[in-house]
């Protein structure tokens, strides 16, 4: 598959720059990454610049990026990226979110789908389907690495090791911690009210989750599901939280034939 170029952008909005990646042709597709950091390196991306001209922004805080004074929560990054929709003129978009980038991806369309063609939440957090008492989201803070990594992969190899990454890496995975922290940590991993609200999306709308999902399982995609109208949810075999890295194939072969339906 041949490589398609990319453009990285500066792009200001509301006093924060946004690093924006670029690449590829056809419809806009917005991808909202995950806790892991921005996929612009992974193949799963490449593939869909063949069907699409895909926009990855990187949350501000993850890869290197400053985190806004103002920054303290979801919400902020709510309204960054639908200031960034308006700031591009971006029309009939395909919304990808993956894990925090689908809690995002939610909370964009239940205030403004005006600029949405269709929304695909990956392995989502962002809602707690169950009671006080319940652990509806894995706690990936209070565990050894090893048992996180068994928690995001159903093949745990699959997994980036730490010893062999650099000291720029290990000090960028770091940061990339603190940022999601910021934005899962209080309440973690989720917004109390956004059940309440799912209702309101009103473009079709795909739940793609991994079958071995151990952050959140399929149970919870179901919870998700049940909460969005009209919403279809597919479950790929042998992948974990991050399907988009496990089963790069099929997961592009599910994006491509909902969007392009």
């Amino acid at each position: 598959m041949p490589m398609v170029q990319s453009t990285v952008s500066i792009i200001p909005i509301q006093g924060v720059d946004v690093q924006v990646e670029r690449r590829g042709k056809g419809p806009p597709l917005l991808l909202l990454h995950g806790l892991d950091g921005p996929a612009g390196h992974l193949p799963f991306l490449q593939r869909l610049t063949q069907q699409f001209d895909v926009i990855a922004p990187i949350h501000p805080g993850f890869a290197g990026s400053a985190i806004p004074e103002h920054f303290d929560g979801m919400e902020d990054l709510v309204y960054l990226y639908l200031d960034l929709l308006d700031a591009l003129a971006l029309q009939q978009v395909t919304l990808v979110g993956l894990s925090i980038g689908g809690w995002a991806a939610a909370e964009i369309a239940v205030r403004n789908t005006s600029r949405l063609a269709q929304l695909i939440l990956v392995d989502a957090v962002g809602i707690k389907p169950g009671s006080r008492e319940t652990r509806d989201i894995a706690d990936i803070y209070g565990q050894a690495a090893s048992d996180v990594t068994k928690l995001l992969f159903h093949d745990p190899t699959r997994s980036p090791a730490l010893a062999e990454l650099s000291e720029a890496e290990i000090a960028r995975v770091a940061a990339n911690r603190i940022a999601l922290a910021l934005y899962t940590w209080d309440p973690y991993m989720h917004n109390p009210k956004l059940k309440y609200r799912l209702h309101r999306i009103d473009v079709p709308t795909l739940l793609i989750w991994g079958a071995h999902d151990g952050v959140v399982p399929v149970a919870y995609a179901e919870a998700y599901h049940n909460l969005i109208p009209g919403a279809r949810l597919v479950v790929i075999p042998a992948a974990g939280h991050l399907p988009q890295v496990e089963q790069p194939e099929t997961f592009v072969d599910h994006v491509v034939s909902f969007a392009t339906r």
